[in-house]
């Protein structure tokens, strides 16, 4: 299993009601792109999030998250949440909310 198939289906079914929303299988997961942009992300055992970089002062009383880190540097404006706190549904909305609230903000990738 590349990824959490359950969790992505249940990432999908918060999704459902947008329409611009793509799905494709990258970074040994599967990526959740909403308006051309890099959204959700889903693990074997964790859930990216991208967010407003200024609420991480926020979440110091969720459990279960950490800011991403590739290369040895702080990911800005990413985060992994455990899949242990993303088994109630309304963990997996406040951090499916949480991205979809950041989506019209983001930045699209530049295009190659």
């Amino acid at each position: 299993m590349k990824y959490n198939e359950t969790l992505a289906l249940r990432v999908a079914e918060r999704l459902m009601h947008i329409q611009d929303v793509e799905e494709k299988e990258m970074f040994s997961g599967l990526i959740f792109m909403v308006n051309g942009k890099m959204c959700i992300g889903v693990s074997k055992n964790s859930m990216m999030v991208r967010l407003d970089p200024n609420t991480l002062e926020n979440l110091s009383d969720k459990d279960g998250w950490q800011q991403m880190v590739m290369g040895g540097r702080p990911m800005k404006g990413y985060v992994s949440v455990s899949e242990d706190v993303l088994g109630r549904n309304d963990e997996l909305d406040f951090w499916v909310n949480l991205a979809l609230a950041f989506n019209p903000f983001a930045k699209a990738s530049k295009k190659k």
